[in-house]
């Protein structure tokens, strides 16, 4: 093994989803701004504006959380996007080529097929362990932080105690369906899209396997998905922030979505659901790259030592 690149080596298990779980807290980090004003476009429309306050575009949702709420407001919800990335991308991302060569028996060149088999698979597997984490994140994300106006949380934990509490244990897992979907899909989407741009331009020799080749497989995967997955994600947020009663079921909220506010309702937020997925899978995808290769770098320090 002395002589080889970290690159010709497949790192182990335990590599993948720490350089997952780590890239996505920093992806998280950069661009949790974007998460927070897509959210608030996202919720948009389902009851009065409170205070007479309407968002108007990414960054015009971003300038006035700032200067209403302050810029704090704009990390509301970050400890438990935290937690949220922890047990969710380590899966989700960690787990996609184990599961693809579990599905392939361990032969080269997989079917795109599979690939899909394979993100959808370890999408869902991710959701049901971090369902919670998300609905904290959302909740808190969508909690405005103005004089004279109730706050449902404050802090995480006492968020997970009073959700538990007053909803039980359906309502920590509020919105699982239409989570498990949208994640099935952004996780396929996004994996198998970024596998296939990767690819192809290695295949071709365009790029070399490094950061530039990253950065465009990256961008890429970001656009496809926010496409594909952009309706899905609203129903979620504005299931899983809804009060107890509101709506019957995650088809409910899409239903009345539809007929009272009609079909454009599920691509609100559609341009800080693109900047921030396609800045996310930038951050997240170089990192993961960049992490995964330092860390079989120094494993295979430590194995020449021993």
């Amino acid at each position: 093994m002395v002589g080889l690149k970290p690159s010709d080596i497949p790192p182990p298990l335990s590599v993948k989803m720490a350089s997952a779980g780590a890239a996505a807290c920093i992806a998280d980090m950069v661009t949790f701004p974007l998460d927070t004003a897509k959210v608030r476009l996202q919720i948009q429309g389902e009851k009065a504006a409170v205070g007479g306050i309407r968002y108007r575009g990414v960054f015009g949702t971003i300038s006035t959380m700032i200067r209403t709420e302050g810029p704090k407001s704009l990390y509301n919800g970050l400890v438990a996007g935290l937690q949220r990335q922890l047990c969710f991308a380590s899966v989700r991302i960690g787990l996609y080529d184990n599961v693809k060569n579990f599905y392939t028996g361990g032969k080269d060149n997989p079917s795109v097929l599979v690939r899909i088999l394979a993100g959808c698979t370890t999408g869902a597997m991710a959701v049901s362990f971090a369902q919670p984490t998300d609905v904290v994140k959302v909740r808190f994300q969508a909690q405005m932080n103005l004089d004279g106006v109730a706050r449902r949380y404050s802090s995480t934990m006492q968020a997970y105690r009073h959700i538990f509490q007053h909803e039980g244990m359906r309502g920590l897992w509020k919105g699982t369906l239409p989570n498990i979907t949208r994640n099935a899909l952004v996780n396929c989407t996004e994996l198998v899209t970024y596998d296939l741009i990767k690819e192809a331009i290695l295949r071709h020799k365009l790029l070399s396997d490094n950061l530039p080749c990253h950065f465009v497989s990256a961008f890429g995967a970001g656009f496809v998905t926010t496409v594909i997955a952009s309706p899905v994600d609203v129903v979620k947020t504005r299931y899983m922030n809804s009060p107890p009663g509101q709506y019957k079921s995650a088809i409910n909220c899409a239903w009345t979505m539809l007929t009272k506010e009609g079909p454009t309702a599920f691509y609100k937020g559609f341009v800080p659901s693109f900047l921030r997925l396609g800045s996310w899978n930038i951050v997240m995808f170089v990192s993961f790259e960049q992490i995964k290769r330092a860390m079989m770098v120094r494993k295979q320090r430590v194995e020449v030592v021993n």
